[in-house]
């Protein structure tokens, strides 16, 4: 069973950026991503929350990195249609692929008393990972909406092309039941209205 969401947990958007479609910087050229529909599953959890009146947090990457689109000072570097951030919000600017590292986001959080997190965004193997798996550490009770996350194709060292849905399949794998528990955007929404007696807490590493 996993108890309702309430006033102590929070959704936690990850770089949610128009920089995210320029796929031939993250995938080379033959650069694709797995799930469309992860910004319309994101959308329906943030309505959700912003309706149930609980925090809501963003990270902005805002790159390191000369050729990359995550730059704040780019028009890539922009939030997506839809994912404006409000009053109250909690939004903080990272420059590596943990939202913990280097920003204030763990303070805020543990400030506003939540101690919770609802996890989605972009990339699934990239940034996402990396938060969902410093969020279960620090001892968050974490959740990831896996169907509000994408990745791209991956180039390995040998030049294999690996397929940007599995490469998110096995993002999720390595985090459901040690890191966090992966849940989707309609169990999530679910969550903040009531307990999921058919649902099971996974999160290991205790």
């Amino acid at each position: 069973m996993i108890p309702a969401f309430g006033a102590d947990t929070a959704l936690l958007l990850i770089d949610v950026q128009l920089g995210v479609d320029v796929l031939e910087h993250w995938g080379g050229p033959t650069g694709r991503r797995n799930n469309p529909d992860a910004e319309s599953v994101m959308l329906d959890v943030l309505a959700a929350w912003r309706e149930a009146d609980c925090q809501i947090a963003f990270t902005r990457h805002d790159s390191r990195e000369a050729a990359s689109p995550l730059k704040s000072a780019l028009p890539t570097g922009a939030q997506k249609p839809g994912f404006e951030t409000a009053a109250g919000d909690i939004v903080v600017a990272k420059d590596v692929n943990s939202g913990f590292v280097g920003t204030s986001l763990e303070v805020d959080l543990r400030r506003r008393g939540v101690n919770r997190l609802v996890i989605a965004g972009f990339f699934t193997n990239f940034c996402v990972e990396t938060t969902t798996r410093m969020a279960g550490n620090l001892g968050f009770d974490t959740y990831l909406v896996h169907d509000g996350c994408a990745a791209t194709n991956r180039i390995g060292p040998d030049g294999v092309d690996h397929d940007a849905e599995l490469v998110h399949q096995m993002s999720v794998a390595n985090l459901h039941g040690e890191f966090c528990t992966a849940i989707t955007g309609a169990e999530a929404a679910s969550l903040l209205t009531g307990d999921a007696h058919h649902l099971d807490r996974a999160q290991g590493n205790e």
